[in-house]
C-alpha cells in the first residue's frame, strides 16, 4: 500500500511556522520579564551598557525612543496574536468580524463619551448607593430636576449575558427618563462567577426592596414603581417578580409587595422557556406549574418588547412567555419591532435620538392618568442625538 505521509515541503513549512511562533512567544516573554525587572533581557544576555548620554541629549531623543519602542511592541503583540489565531485554525471570517466590531465601537464612541460624561459629572446622578451587604449590592439613582411632588420610579435591571452586567449600562435610559420627570434606579448585582442565578435573583430582589421602602427619601412615590429589565436583566427581574408573587400567594412574609409594582417591562429577555435543569429560573415553566397558578392574580400588567431580527435571543422567547401568562389569566402583551436586533431597541435607537416608539410607549404607560405629565410629553422636543461629535458645551442632560 502506498504511503500516506505528507510531502516533505509541507512538513518543512509546518516546522517553520511552529519555529517562528515559538520564537515570537519567547521574545515576548523575555521582553515582558525585562519590563518587570527593569532590564531589557533577551534569553540569558543583557543589553550592553553604554556610557550615559548628556541629559539634554536624552531629553531630545526620549520621545522618539519611547514612540519607537511602543510601536515595536505593538507590532510584535499584533503579529503574535494573528500568528496564534492562524496556528489555531481561525479563518479570515473571524478577522473581518473583528475589524467590523472595532469599526462599530469606533462609530458609537462619541455617544458613549457623552453618556459617560453625564454619568460621572451630572448632579442628577447619585452613584453607588448601598442596598445590601455584598460588594455588588449598589444602585444608581437618576433624579429629575423638577422636584415638585413625588415622582414615578423605574427599577431597571441591566443585561450582560449574566456575566458582564453593570449598573452603569442603564445610564442612557436613566438620563432620558429623568428628563420626563421619572426617577430611575439602576440595580447592580453579582455576575457569574461571583454568584449563581440564585444569587442574582436574591440581589435584585433586595435592590427592589430598598427602592420600595426608601425611595420616598429621594422624592419617589413608593406606590408608583415600575420594574424593567433588558436581556439577561429581563430574565432575572421576571424571575424576581414571579418568585415574589408566588410567596405572596402562599402567605409568606416579604420585605416588599408585588402590589407596589404597577407594570413590568421586559426588553429582549431570554431563557423564558427553560430546560429541565433550569425550571426554577424559567418564568414560563414556573407559571405553568399548577401549584403556582394562583400567583398569576398577584402579577402586575406585563409588557414585553422584542426585535424580530434578534438572533441573540429570538423573539419567540417573549411570545411564548406571554402565551403562558395569558393561559393562567395574567395580563400580558408582547410588542414586536420589525427588523430590530438585540441591541437596537436599547442602545442604537436611543443613541440616534429623535422619535423612539419603545421609549414613548414606556413613558405613556408610566404617565397614564397624569394629564399634566402627558401634556408635557406631547410637547417635549425630540430626544437629542448622541452620535454626533462630542462638545463639552452641549452636554446632554446636564442641568
Amino acid at each position: 500500500m502506498a504511503s500516506m505521509s505528507p510531502p516533505i515541503h509541507d512538513l518543512r513549512q509546518h516546522d517553520e511556522t511552529a519555529t517562528h511562533f515559538y520564537l515570537d512567544v519567547r521574545c515576548l516573554i523575555c521582553r515582558f520579564l525585562g519590563f518587570i525587572f527593569g532590564t531589557e533581557t533577551f534569553g540569558n544576555h543583557q543589553q550592553q551598557q553604554f556610557p550615559r548620554k548628556p541629559e539634554n541629549m536624552e531629553r531630545q531623543s526620549s520621545f522618539s525612543r519611547d514612540f519607537g519602542h511602543a510601536a515595536a511592541e505593538t507590532y510584535l503583540i499584533t503579529r503574535l496574536t494573528f500568528t496564534l489565531l492562524r496556528y489555531l485554525g481561525v479563518g479570515y471570517r473571524w478577522y473581518t468580524r473583528l475589524v467590523a466590531l472595532a469599526c462599530y465601537a469606533l462609530l458609537l464612541m462619541p455617544g458613549f463619551l457623552q453618556v459617560a460624561y453625564c454619568y460621572f459629572f451630572s448632579s442628577q446622578v447619585r452613584r453607588s448607593i448601598v442596598y445590601g451587604d455584598q460588594p455588588r449590592n449598589r444602585l444608581d439613582l437618576y433624579l429629575p430636576t423638577n422636584t415638585n411632588g413625588p415622582k414615578p420610579v423605574v427599577v431597571f435591571v441591566t443585561g450582560g449575558a449574566w456575566i458582564i452586567g453593570y449598573k452603569a449600562w442603564g445610564s442612557l435610559l436613566g438620563l432620558q427618563l429623568a428628563e420626563r420627570d421619572i426617577i430611575v434606579a439602576c440595580v447592580d448585582y453579582r455576575n457569574f462567577p461571583q454568584g449563581t442565578i440564585s444569587d442574582m435573583v436574591k440581589d435584585v430582589s433586595q435592590g427592589i426592596s430598598f427602592v420600595c421602602n426608601l425611595i420616598d427619601r429621594f422624592g419617589g412615590d413608593p406606590n408608583r414603581i415600575y420594574l424593567m429589565g433588558q436581556s439577561a436583566g429581563a430574565h432575572i427581574s421576571a424571575c424576581v417578580l414571579l418568585e415574589q408573587a408566588i410567596k405572596e400567594s402562599r402567605g409568606e412574609s416579604t420585605t416588599w409587595s408585588v402590589s407596589q409594582i404597577k407594570a413590568y417591562f421586559g426588553l429582549s429577555g431570554g431563557i423564558m422557556e427553560g430546560e429541565e435543569s433550569f425550571e426554577q429560573f424559567s418564568p414560563e415553566v414556573r407559571i405553568k406549574d399548577p401549584r403556582n397558578r394562583e400567583a398569576a392574580s398577584f402579577l402586575p400588567p406585563i409588557k414585553l418588547f422584542h426585535g424580530t431580527s434578534d438572533y441573540s435571543i429570538p423573539s419567540d422567547a417573549s411570545i411564548n412567555l406571554v402565551e403562558a401568562l395569558k393561559g393562567v389569566g395574567a395580563e400580558a402583551k408582547v410588542i414586536l419591532y420589525e427588523g430590530k436586533s438585540h441591541t437596537d431597541l436599547f442602545l442604537q435607537d436611543p443613541l440616534r435620538g429623535g422619535k423612539d416608539d419603545l421609549f414613548d410607549h414606556v413613558v405613556s404607560v408610566i404617565h397614564a392618568g397624569d394629564e399634566e405629565a402627558l401634556a408635557k410629553d406631547a410637547s417635549a422636543p425630540p430626544r437629542k442625538q448622541n452620535l454626533t461629535g462630542f462638545d463639552s458645551n452641549d452636554i446632554c442632560f446636564i442641568k
